[in-house]
């Protein structure tokens, strides 16, 4: 039978229930159990592909093209099961199948509700998912929101019906929460024993509690919350502001035994736990030299969360060339409106454009596209090394072709919401003598797409003629997917990409695009 561990969180939201079940995630794969993971997200819309990144962050896209929450790209760069649609669970999801049964007279003319139609839907997505690989061991099962949430409450239901079906072995509550600290350094567990009682109130009682403190807490601490909320003493764990990396989580819970506290409540046999690359990851880190500053233009530069993989990303290839990357987030728009770009971009090593992160109305305008091209320019006559991801690609031909071949009109299809998404992972063959090629080192690669624009023929006789070389195109030769500058422009690294190379960079294995192009900044520096 597999094993279900429901992580849900408590007291406010943005405490890391995303990482910290990455985390245990990866505890579980270092002691040899196969983990899938799942997340519930408590929102109507169907997917978050039209979800405002301020409000929502960046969208994740998986092979299938599904495009989900963030939390997923968590759950890919920690632990190595597949993930797919059936890994993103929404409301709008689970309401728009259970009236489309309805509709279609599947439930003989019952009054629908939201218990047991609605909760039923949302079991059969998670068991589906427990079910499409036979080697599933366990599947971690994330419920966005807040405990008291009116919209977690069908989710958390679930949760508490599996619990009492398949018995506290076979699926268990870790419960994430805040102990926060007040004037005078205090720490208070109160916010904690109201959590925990919120959840024993919808019929849960949490096997862990996992407390998310500025500090680690001392043992009277742990005490207390154990004897105020039921939960053991030794399943009372912390997760500490750190000031070094989130892949140091895993370590962290580690060294508090998390993974043994599971294993025993899940009446699993005890196996080796293997944390050598983990252990290693740190080391590199804590081992890094110099660092580059790479200069990030582009919209939505005042969240983080708007662009987490690409990040992510940067972290990963600075990781694997020993250095650190110093992030220099510039809002386009800002380039629109000086004269001196070089008092913006000065020090920087080299400049990345990425795509755009959502398809809503914001869209619509164009606003810091001018911004984007400068900096393009800025880079291509500074010899910087250069990187555009998707939007970046046509910033950088529409700087070519208003700089060096003095048209004016774009060469995209445009800044509309009709195109035609294309999503998911697509093939692409690289040229000869191109710096994408360098990078993969193969003719042929797959990465994911999340585009909405098209590159039209236009001017393309007119582009190759001219010099800028077409690294890559789509295996039917017909659509260009990567573009280079010149070999003429002396250029030390130059790369523009019609797909998102971020989507599958991992901790220990950098995306080699962006280990290419840190690599490109380091020599240039």
């Amino acid at each position: 039978m597999n094993k279900f561990i429901f992580v849900s969180g408590g007291v406010c939201s943005s405490l890391g229930k995303g990482v910290a079940a990455s985390s245990i995630g990866a505890l579980l794969e270092s002691r040899g159990l196969n983990v899938r993971m799942v997340k519930c997200d408590p929102y109507i819309n169907v997917d978050a592909g039209t979800m405002s990144p301020y409000q929502h962050g960046e969208v994740y896209v998986t092979d299938d093209g599904a495009q989900t929450d963030l939390d997923l790209g968590n759950y890919a760069r920690f632990t190595k099961g597949n993930l797919s649609q059936a890994n993103s669970i929404t409301t709008g999801q689970v309401y728009e199948a259970v009236i489309r049964k309805e509709r279609e007279g599947k439930y003989d003319g019952k009054c629908v509700q939201v218990i047991p139609h609605i909760t039923d839907e949302i079991k059969r997505r998670i068991l589906a998912v427990s079910k499409e690989e036979n080697d599933t061991d366990v599947v971690i099962i994330e419920i966005g929101g807040t405990v008291g949430d009116i919209e977690s409450v069908p989710f958390l239901e679930v949760a508490r019906q599996m619990i009492h079906e398949y018995g506290k072995k076979n699926a268990l509550s870790v419960h994430l929460t805040l102990i926060p600290e007040v004037a005078g350094g205090e720490l208070k567990t109160k916010p904690t024993q109201h959590s925990v009682k919120s959840m024993q109130e919808m019929g849960i009682q949490p096997d862990i509690l996992i407390c998310r403190s500025p500090v680690m807490l001392d043992e009277p601490t742990r005490n207390k919350i154990a004897q105020f909320t039921n939960v053991d003493y030794d399943a009372v764990l912390i997760s500490p502001n750190i000031d070094t990396t989130i892949y140091q989580i895993p370590l962290v819970f580690f060294e508090q035994k998390m993974d043994l506290v599971l294993m025993r409540k899940m009446g699993v046999e005890l196996r080796h736990a293997d944390m050598r690359l983990w252990k290693a990851l740190m080391e590199q880190y804590n081992s890094r030299k110099g660092k580059v500053r790479i200069g990030i233009v582009g919209k939505y530069m005042d969240s983080h969360d708007t662009y987490t993989s690409l990040y992510e990303a940067l972290f990963h290839a600075s990781l694997e060339c020993g250095t650190e990357a110093e992030l220099v987030k510039i809002d386009s728009s800002l380039l629109e409106k000086t004269e001196n770009i070089d008092s913006i971009l000065n020090n920087i090593d080299g400049i990345l454009i990425p795509g755009v992160m959502t398809v809503s109305n914001e869209d619509k305008n164009e606003n810091g596209i001018d911004g984007m091209i400068k900096a393009a320019q800025w880079a291509r006559i500074n010899k910087k090394p250069f990187f555009g991801i998707c939007l970046g690609m046509y910033v950088m031909l529409n700087e070519w072709t208003k700089n060096i071949l003095n048209k004016s009109d774009d060469i995209c299809a445009g800044f509309t919401l009709n195109e035609t998404m294309r999503l998911g992972a697509g093939e692409t063959v690289l040229e000869d003598g191109t710096f994408v090629l360098s990078a993969y080192g193969k003719k042929k690669i797959s990465e994911r797409r999340r585009c909405r624009y098209k590159f039209t023929d236009q001017y393309r006789d007119d582009i190759i003629k001219s010099g800028l070389k077409a690294a890559g195109f789509s295996p039917d030769g017909k659509s260009i997917e990567c573009v280079e500058w010149p070999d003429s422009e002396n250029h030390p690294w130059s790369a523009a990409v019609q797909f998102h190379p971020e989507y599958k960079s991992k901790p220990m294995a950098a995306s080699p695009l962006f280990k290419g192009f840190i690599s490109a900044c380091l020599a240039a520096k």
